[in-house]
């Protein structure tokens, strides 16, 4: 029987698309057993209103559409609305900044989703090699990432000490123990993590890019707020 996953790659690949719809992205990582904050995608304001009652506020709110990648480029991203009033406001507001910065760009909905609670912060990608084929990359997210350039890769398929280690050999892995301000976080769970991208990576060679950023980590868990998923045709 079709996975959700290969009938989303597919569906992209079908129409001409190369990247996923950050709804897609997101079913994906639920079929492999990735945690994301609960999310819906709106059509009408009053649909976004009844989502975020539903989800629980604060929540944010992003523009879903396949001619806009760089959302926040456009302002198509409000974090934190509180109210439905706050809610109404930031789907207005969404919708005309795209219409004014991307007037041609269709718009399949506004994604409204619950708001996952602020901790150390991770990326988990994978990009495919041309002569090994996927490979997984870790590091701190955020600022860290950048600066730093302190990350880990391997070539899928992983194992589980392969994961540990990908996590252990990063300079900044002392913060993931516990320091200072930042509490310990859950290794099992981030292992877990890389062990199922790799499954993901490893099953549908059409993916030539896979970005988990930020993965936001807590002392019990782990919550992908962003997934971006690119495909080759």
């Amino acid at each position: 029987m079709d996975s959700i996953t290969n009938n989303l790659i597919r569906n992209a690949l079908n129409e001409n698309r190369t990247y996923l719809l950050e709804p897609e992205a997101k079913m994906i990582c639920i079929e492999y057993g990735i945690p994301v904050p609960g999310f819906r995608v709106a059509k009408s304001e009053s649909e976004a209103t009844s989502a975020a009652k539903e989800l629980g506020f604060p929540v944010v709110l992003k523009i879903v559409s396949q001619d806009v990648i760089h959302k926040s480029d456009v302002g198509g991203v409000v974090v934190g609305p509180k109210t439905i009033d706050e809610v109404k406001a930031a789907f207005e507001l969404i919708m005309a900044n795209v219409k004014k910065n991307k007037p041609d760009a269709r718009i399949d909905g506004i994604l409204v989703s619950a708001m996952a609670p602020s901790s150390t912060e991770v990326i988990v990608g994978s990009i495919k090699d041309p002569q090994f084929g996927p490979a997984l990359m870790f590091g701190l997210g955020g600022i860290f990432v950048e600066l730093l350039k302190d990350v880990s890769f391997r070539v899928a398929p992983i194992t589980e000490n392969d994961a540990m280690e990908m996590i252990t050999e990063i300079k900044a892995f002392p913060i993931l123990k516990g320091y200072r301000n930042y509490p310990a976080v859950d290794l099992k769970a981030l292992s877990d993590l890389l062990l199922k991208v790799s499954r993901l990576v490893t099953e549908h060679q059409e993916i030539s890019e896979l970005d988990l950023n930020p993965t936001i980590l807590y002392s019990d868990g782990l919550q992908v707020v962003d997934a971006r998923i690119i495909l080759t045709k």
